[in-house]
């Protein structure tokens, strides 16, 4: 996917200590997407919806601003603050977070990057090769509510680029999550910095790449700990949810597949604690301008019935490098007790248990 273009403010920053005077950049970047979007067999009554859903289209929107520092020596500093924005109503996502997608500082020389505050779990990066759909409105991210929100508060990070394609990062958090996100995803509501239990809402993760340039493949473990008032039974600081995964991708000229497998062992689910997660998809420009992406994904859990198959696909159309319009559809079929909706791109659009649903949504996106 293009990157967003980025507008950068230059500002003379006077430094507090020892009266040095050091030049610094600022970023402000930033994307909009809004989409309309259809979903079939919604409940009980087998009703339907049209609606602009508040939480992603082709991606989540949000304005950003990032800062870096040459300090010298081969050192810098920096800071990023990103919003996730809901653009048919203009509230903020996250759980009202001013800045929830991301809030920390960052200090980084050759041997990596140490940043502070809420950011990314190793998850996430982990499964940037090989995830062709990302956060929109159908993906395998439908079938696990914790993968487009792989985010942590309070939490120091480490990540580094070694030799021959080689990076390597972790995370720890004092206390993941202190705002209350609402009942998705999973485990969320769970304040941590407990005087009293060391381990409550605790969480750490750690990953490895090796990317070449026509393919390559990550290993990453996620897990995080219970806490007083977290959702989803996930009350007490002994439960885990731990996620592994191993997923890569090949590039065969202008053509790319990903796909991999996230393993999850959740101490909060008694009746089925371990399931599997896994993905494959497509991205192939059928023109320089006109994109095709197409993804299936299976969640199935361990002796147990319940099960959900999700293929979606996907066309954008780039107008310009920063705009474009797309189109998307999905479709999922749940068995067992299982209710997962086609798109979870705004909460409550579930079918009944062992239901399916189809979906379909026209947007338009742009980015600076």
């Amino acid at each position: 996917m293009k990157a967003p273009c980025q507008f950068i403010v230059s500002a003379s920053l006077l430094a507090t200590c020892a009266g040095v005077s050091a030049q610094s950049s600022v970023t402000v970047y930033g994307l909009m997407d809004l989409a309309i979007e259809r979903v079939t067999n919604l409940g009980p009554i087998h009703s339907q919806v049209t609606r602009m859903p508040s939480l992603t289209g082709s991606l989540p929107s949000r304005l950003g601003f990032r800062a870096t520092e040459d300090l010298g020596g081969g050192l810098s500093a920096g800071f990023t603050l990103e919003m996730g924005i809901a653009p048919d109503s203009g509230a903020l996502n996250q759980g009202g977070r001013s800045f929830g997608r991301q809030s920390f500082v960052s200090v980084g020389g050759p041997w990596g990057t140490v940043g502070m505050g809420r950011q990314y779990t190793a998850l996430y990066w982990s499964l940037l090769g090989s995830d062709v759909m990302g956060p929109s409105l159908h993906t395998f991210a439908n079938l696990d509510s914790y993968i487009p929100n792989t985010r942590t508060d309070n939490s120091i990070s480490y990540r580094g680029n070694f030799f021959d394609g080689l990076s390597v990062g972790a995370t720890y958090s004092l206390g993941r999550d202190v705002v209350n996100a609402g009942p998705s995803p999973a485990g969320t509501n769970c304040p941590g910095e407990s005087a009293t239990d060391k381990r409550a809402c605790r969480g750490w993760s750690a990953y490895a790449k090796y990317d070449k340039p026509t393919w390559g493949v990550a290993i990453a473990i996620d897990e995080i700990r219970g806490g007083p008032g977290a959702f989803g039974g996930f009350i007490l600081s002994a439960m885990k949810d731990m996620r592994s995964t191993l997923n890569g991708h090949l590039k065969f000229g202008e053509m790319k597949i990903g796909g991999g497998l996230i393993r999850r062992n959740n101490d909060a689910s008694v009746a089925t604690p371990r399931s599997d997660l896994w993905f494959i998809g497509l991205s192939y420009p059928l023109t320089p301008v006109l994109i095709l992406d197409a993804q299936y994904s299976q969640l199935k859990f361990d002796r147990s019935a319940n099960k959900a198959t999700h293929p979606v696909a996907r066309v954008t159309y780039f107008l310009s490098k920063r705009t474009a319009v797309y189109a998307s559809v999905g479709h999922i079929t749940n068995r067992g007790s299982l209710a997962l909706a086609v798109s979870a791109a705004q909460p409550g659009s579930a079918p009944v248990a062992g239901g399916s649903q189809n979906g379909v949504g026209f947007g338009l996106r742009y980015s600076f």
